[in-house]
């Protein structure tokens, strides 16, 4: 073991995720060799497969490789791994090295390269990082200088690009009943390696996302892909950028990029350069022929099945990598390895129901890169198999296990238009969002407050034009509570509209028709009626007698806000508003309310709506003896619950 070197160890994803679990076990270090700065850290995958004898520290290897390839996109890949456990922290960081040199064999059959060896110290929370030059022990260096980055997006998506490519493949087959897998496996087999052919064509699209551009386009063929195998990392780049000619247009040729692009900006609308496989059936051939039947009678009993595969791939590249080189270095070997992947799992089923194998991509706000998932939808989203996926996935991914982040309704769209009315509130992606965070301290002493957890979208009186002015307060507070399912992924539908709520009401038999397009008041169970009608979602419904005891409820809201994090709407006379925290100090009873006022009518300027108060702390008497809560009014305080699902 020699001393500290001079090498920087940038990590990219936010160290709590390193620390998700206290268990002993590792994490594998996921960065990208080819595309970022060397020992650059952009996420973990916790090791969910051990040995039969246990050991949390000795991976099955193999099982390990099938799903993580299934997870992972070309163009990341396994740069190290983290010891979690306590020891001897260099004999630790050598096993994590061993570990993930061994992982990178099996997962891309990659040779040995510069690795990563991290060890945790349960006690303190600190990571100690040493890096390997190969997989000699002599060769590991402590590391000195450990950046975690206060802009990580920058560096992943500042020149990063994503390729997409779907292919769906047909395979009608009449075969013998006892050679059934064998015959079909050969034939996938096949249609693997045809992915290589020279006369298989290319179609690459450039996406257009947010512009009327027409998009540029070009067709490779397999004869101008350099197909040999080579798992050089730091070559490959740069004899990329070497070649020249027409097929060595660079991805940013077909990418346009979009200043602002960030994960949530990929999450709303993936933008991704196309590529489509085209068989050329018309290529010229020295043989003429005409068309021939031969008939082989069966010999034995045998069957005929129609086999399908649908393939979605999704890769990284820099906007600088050629285009050939990332068909043949990342889609190819991308839809090669997912071929293999559903085929493994198809198989077995041939003789009986045929899995049906769909892939998805998801991007959760705790990822900075996409992940592949593939979900047999023969199985709905709420059954025991599919959830107990999902919760691998989440646990494998350090995913919290309360939130929906991997189902269907919430994987990555690609290449829609951008056709919604700006004036939508279905949408409302221009609406400000999370405003208390510039709003002044409580001026509550020795108060812990407890805030909403997550975003939300700030509706009040007048948006859009929709004059609500004295009579909607409680439908934006809805608007509001909704917002926050959707932007924590826990629903997929729009944020209804006045009538759309109205109309809801009028379905569940509350209301009757004529309420729909009045202007009439909601409260609190109206508002528990359409969360669990539209969402799902349950309430708990606090009463309060008077204004003046809203106080009394301080400690709580504040149990509320730490266990379920949602916003609350208080109503009381014909007032509503959305109460987003408190600050409580117990042993003084001192307390403030964290106040978002729907009655706001004016336009959306953060600075405006702050210092007129209509997003603040509000205590219950303030420092002139006004009441913010009236005495003479009783209240009714909506907990909407967090739903516990995956």
């Amino acid at each position: 073991m020699e001393g500290e070197t001079g090498r920087c160890v940038r990590v990219l994803c936010p160290k709590k995720s390193l620390l998700s679990s206290k268990n002993p076990g590792l994490r594998w270090l996921i960065g990208s060799p080819l595309f970022l700065p060397p020992f650059t850290v952009v996420s973990s995958f916790r090791c969910l497969h051990a040995l039969p004898d246990d050991d949390p520290y000795s991976p099955d290897f193999a099982k390990e490789a099938d799903e993580i390839r299934m997870l992972l996109l070309r163009g990341f890949n396994i740069i190290g791994a983290l010891f979690v456990g306590d020891g001897n922290w260099e004999k630790c960081a050598w096993k994590a090295v061993e570990a993930s040199s061994k992982m990178r064999k099996f997962l891309f059959g990659d040779g040995d390269c510069d690795l990563i060896g991290a060890v945790t110290d349960l006690i303190t929370d600190d990571i100690h990082f040493f890096v390997s030059h190969s997989t000699n022990v002599e060769s590991m260096e402590a590391v000195s200088t450990v950046v975690f980055e206060d802009n990580p997006e920058t560096y992943v998506w500042e020149k990063g690009c994503l390729l997409r490519c779907e292919l769906e493949l047909k395979l009608p087959v009449f075969v013998p009943l006892d050679k059934t897998s064998e015959i079909v496996s050969s034939l996938v087999d096949e249609a693997a390696a045809k992915l290589r052919d020279p006369y298989v064509a290319y179609l690459v699209e450039g996406s257009n996302v947010d512009t009327d551009e027409l998009s540029r386009s070009i067709v490779l063929h397999g004869m101008e892909l350099d197909s040999k195998p080579d798992h050089s990392d730091s070559m490959l780049l740069k004899a990329s950028m070497k070649e020249s000619g027409a097929k060595d247009l660079a991805c940013s040729h077909f990418h346009l990029k979009d200043k602002n692009i960030s994960s949530s900006t990929i999450r709303e609308n993936a933008d991704a350069i196309q590529i489509a496989v085209l068989s050329n059936q018309s290529r010229n051939n020295c043989k003429s022929a005409v068309p021939v039947a031969e008939y082989f009678p069966a010999t034995e009993y045998a069957r005929n099945l129609n086999v399908n595969f649908k393939l979605d791939v999704l890769c990284y590249a820099s906007e600088d990598f050629t285009i050939a080189a990332a068909l043949s270095k990342l889609v190819i070997p991308g839809l090669i390895d997912q071929l293999n992947s559903i085929k493994k799992a198809v198989i077995p089923e041939l003789l009986s129901q045929q899995p049906q194998l769909c892939p998805y991509h998801f991007l959760p706000p705790e990822l900075l890169h996409p992940v592949t998932a593939i979900y047999d939808l023969r199985y709905g989203e709420t059954e025991m198999k599919q959830g107990e996926m999902r919760r691998s996935l989440h646990s494998r991914l350090g995913l919290p296990l309360d939130r929906p982040l991997l189902r269907i309704a919430n994987a990555l769209s690609f290449g829609m238009k951008n056709t919604k009315d700006t004036h939508s509130v279905k949408y409302g992606s221009s609406l400000l969002k999370n405003v208390h965070t510039e709003v002044p301290t409580s001026g509550v002493s020795g108060g812990i407050i407890s805030l909403i957890d997550g975003s939300y979208e700030y509706y009040h009186y007048l948006l859009y034009g929709f004059d609500d002015n004295g009579w909607g307060c409680a439908y934006r507070s809805l608007q509001t509570i909704i917002s926050w399912y959707r932007l924590q992924q826990y629903a997929s539908i729009g944020v209804p509209s006045h009538r759309e709520i109205q109309q809801a009401l009028v379905d569940m038999g509350d209301k009757e028709p004529s309420f729909v397009g009045s202007r009439e008041w909601i409260g609190a169970i109206e508002l528990s009626y359409v969360l669990d009608k539209l969402l799902g979602v349950s309430c708990k419904i606090i009463n309060v007698r008077s204004g003046e005891e809203l106080p009394e409820k301080c400690r709580e809201l504040s149990i509320h806000f730490q266990t379920q994090g949602t916003p609350v709407m208080i109503g009381g006379g014909v007032l509503a508003y959305t109460l987003l925290g408190v600050d409580y100090n117990q042993a003084s009873g001192d307390c403030a309310f964290l106040i978002l006022d729907p009655h706001y009518t004016g336009n959306d300027d953060l600075k405006k709506i702050v210092n007129g108060g209509w997003c603040g702390w509000k205590k219950a008497i303030d420092s002139k003896g006004r009441n913010f809560f009236l005495k003479d009014k009783f209240y009714n305080l909506l907990l909407p619950q967090r739903p516990n699902m995956v």
